[in-house]
């Protein structure tokens, strides 16, 4: 009589995106959401703030547009450096160093810009501060991307990026109130804007390692820990099954792995959209200041319409997280571009100031709506183990651009209105180009589940 042995029956498991909408979305994302972003928002307080200083520390130095363009730039080279570093480092040692790494060193160094003796000392702070700054952008849409469940994760990128309006809107706010003052000056404002970042950086050292990463490197027993701590903050509970282990744990991921062949488009678009936006934007907005002048505007109302400005980016921001689950990453994305081109055209070649800051407030709607959009697709487009890689290459590009900007602004920029039209027409071109990029994208990445390993 034969004897049937009965197969082996496997063990139940649980897989990560299982677990990650078993731990769902509460408390703790909402909390991990404000922490990336106000250092995100200090970031932006940053970069942005040398263009209401620009005018003060050239008076105070005696320095001519292209210096002033070298000290724009400089922060850019720093944050292409960081971008690169610390992109590759977190997907090699974790998210958690860069995530508490890069906000300590932006605000050490943007503290030690207020006390710079001289103008190539504060070039070369601005460079280190920038370092810090390059390096936040990986690292923490990285974490935060992927602690979010499939059907929350467009819409909560978008609003993370959000918090860069309200860095702008402070450093809008505070040069308004302190660049002017005789009192106070440049240094002030440099010096209050490190402040934030240096208590956000206590505030991160409690946030655990992402669990999708230690996953993807073997630590499958630490992953369930920490998602265990994500279900009990947000009031849920984790189904008793061990996780389930990724088979490709022993594969590193390299550099060259972004142009491998299922994912050489994308990368090619994304680096393309990425100097693009970069490009438009950081063109318009070193400058800002600079083109109301040029226009007869005088010296407070600059202050006070580049804060208007700044104000409008917040509602971008929010009509672009609810149109990316509606209509798609792709979509929105070029949308927003597109009008982005239309409005920055438009506020180079209106006929009076009202109309100026009318056309800059749509343009600042859009363009930082598009940044959103981008923000959201960019880490959902790579695997897990090439997440911090992808995004810190995407946002070298960024980088690249940022840091010609300011100099291409300078070289051409003339005196009068008319001479505003060329720059912002090269810009208005750059946010057209990039919404061409994002049509051809090869996939929509709306409501996928992140991939683990290439």
């Amino acid at each position: 009589m034969n004897t049937i042995t009965a197969a082996p029956v496997k063990p139940r498991t649980i897989t990560f995106d299982e677990a990650i909408e078993h731990a769902g979305f509460g408390r703790f994302q909402k909390k991990l959401m404000v922490i990336c972003g106000l250092g995100w928002a200090a970031d932006s307080m940053e970069v942005l703030l040398i263009s209401f200083v620009l005018p003060a520390v050239a008076a105070e130095w005696g320095l001519v547009p292209a210096q002033l363009a070298l000290l724009g730039t400089a922060i850019f080279l720093g944050m292409l450096a960081g971008a690169w570093v610390w992109g590759r480092l977190s997907d090699l040692l974790g998210r958690k160093v860069g995530f508490i790494s890069t906000v300590a060193i932006d605000s050490v160094f943007g503290l030690l810009s207020a006390f710079a003796p001289s103008f190539p000392w504060l070039v070369g702070l601005r460079a280190l501060t920038g370092f810090g700054v390059g390096g936040t952008l990986p690292v923490d849409y990285s974490i935060f991307a992927e602690y979010l469940p499939a059907e929350k994760r467009g819409r909560y990128l978008v609003l993370l990026e959000s918090f860069w309006a309200l860095g702008v809107v402070a450093a809008a706010g505070l040069a308004w109130l302190l660049v002017p003052n005789p009192n106070f000056g440049w240094r002030w404002l440099l010096g209050v804007s490190a402040v934030p970042g240096l208590i956000i950086f206590f505030i991160r050292r409690t946030i655990p390692e992402s669990p999708r990463y230690l996953l993807v490197n073997g630590k499958t027993e630490e992953a369930r820990q920490v998602l265990e701590r994500v279900a009990r903050e947000n009031g849920r509970e984790l189904p008793d099954l061990p996780l389930q282990p990724i088979r490709e744990t022993a594969q590193r991921s390299r550099s060259r792995d972004l142009w491998r062949p299922e994912l050489r488009r994308t990368t090619l678009l994304l680096w393309v959209m990425w100097f693009a936006i970069s490009l438009g934007y950081y063109g318009v907005f070193t400058w800002l200041p600079t083109f109301f002048r040029s226009s007869g505007m005088e010296s407070l109302p600059v202050y006070q319409n580049s804060f208007i400005l700044a104000l409008a980016q917040l509602p971008g921001y929010f009509s672009a997280a609810y149109l990316v689950e509606k209509l798609g990453r792709k979509r929105t994305l070029a949308l927003y571009l597109a009008a982005s081109g239309v409005f920055t055209y438009l506020f180079a070649v209106v006929g009076s100031l009202t109309s100026m800051v009318v056309m800059g407030v749509w343009m600042s709607f859009f363009t930082l709506g598009a940044w959103g959009a981008l923000y959201a697709y960019t880490p959902e487009a790579y695997p897990t183990n090439l997440r911090g890689t992808g995004m810190g290459a995407a946002s070298g590009m960024t980088r690249i651009s940022g840091a010609i900007a300011p100099s291409l602004g300078a070289a051409l920029m003339g005196g009068g209105t008319v001479a505003l039209v060329l720059p912002l027409t090269v810009f208005a071109i750059a946010f057209l180009i990039a919404g061409g990029a994002a049509l051809a994208l090869p996939i929509e990445t709306s409501q996928k589940p992140l991939a683990d390993t290439i």
